[in-house]
């Protein structure tokens, strides 16, 4: 009996696996060991133990890896997926991959009468566990749709955008934009309260306005004014994704704003700890203005 194989079991990828493994026969791998172990005992999801043994029986492989170069690393070379899958599988990938890489990819899957899919997912951890992710699909017609069956089991909007590398691209340039209003929602609250307004307050009038965007909704609420500071999406991912972005944006050759919100966020790298979530961008203004938005940190 053909299965699924899902490999890439991190904060994102367990949730979505587990969720696979109740809908389709499912194979699941990860560098670490415990990873694999943990899905496998909480979902019907068989363990894998050696990614290079795989292949055999398997006629769909799904990807939730963190960078393009894991992807190449786990589909390319004499020890690569791609090689050991037949004809007529089906690559699906749903990390946060260069747009580049990701043509590249599908052009060797199609050599070898494999198709390919990239399908980036928005939501969180929170959206992965109840299946209600928005997910932006690239390829080809047939391609898209037979994935479908597998993405409906993570997700609840699935909008095929384009051509192969064109879910990656749409990811990437969501995550600029969600980066971006945060950046400004909290410069905005920054100033607001150096006026005298207090960062509830002007958050509450922005939520009430036109200036409403997710991060006031909920970044800030959750996340920024109490301090917990725990969306569990990662600063250095984020960063990631709008480095994509930028280098997307610098082919057209006019891109002020995509550059300062990339700039901003990297320049303030430096000032935040190990593996800081992506909310706490909210700190590194806190740190360079000397005026403190949240309940739980000092500046």
């Amino acid at each position: 009996m053909s299965a699924t194989l899902f490999v890439g079991l991190g904060r994102m990828g367990a949730p979505m696996a587990r969720r696979h493994a109740a809908a389709f026969p499912t194979r699941v791998y990860d560098v670490f060991p415990d990873a694999v172990s943990a899905v496998a005992a909480a979902s019907e999801a068989e363990p894998v133990a050696d990614l290079a043994r795989e292949g055999e029986a398997i006629d769909v492989v799904i990807l939730m890896l963190p960078t393009s170069r894991h992807v190449e690393g786990a589909l390319r070379g004499p020890d690569g997926v791609l090689q050991r899958l037949r004809p007529g599988s089906l690559v699906i990938d749903m990390g946060s991959s260069e747009p580049s890489s990701t043509r590249a990819l599908a052009a060797d899957a199609a050599a070898l009468g494999i198709d390919y899919v990239d399908a980036p997912v928005s939501g969180g951890i929170a959206k992965a566990e109840t299946g209600e992710l928005t997910i932006m699909v690239g390829g080809e017609q047939a391609p898209v749709e037979r994935a479908r069956p597998h993405l409906e089991t993570v997700g609840a909007s699935i909008v095929h955008v384009g051509p192969a590398g064109a879910g990656h691209a749409a990811k990437a340039l969501n995550n600029l934009v969600s980066a971006a209003n945060i950046a400004v929602a909290t410069e905005a609250v920054i100033v607001a309260k150096h006026y005298g307004i207090e960062p509830s307050t002007m958050v509450e009038v922005l939520n009430a306005s036109t200036g409403m965007s997710q991060a006031t909704q909920v970044k800030f609420p959750q996340h920024i004014l109490p301090g917990s500071y725990a969306s569990r999406f990662a600063y250095d991912l984020m960063l990631k994704d709008m480095g994509i972005a930028r280098r997307m944006a610098d082919e057209v050759g006019f891109s002020p704003v995509t550059a300062a919100a990339f700039e901003t966020l990297a320049d303030g790298r430096a000032s935040l700890g190990d593996d800081p979530d992506h909310t706490e961008i909210a700190r590194v203004y806190e740190r360079a203005t000397g005026i403190t938005i949240d309940e739980g940190h000092a500046a």
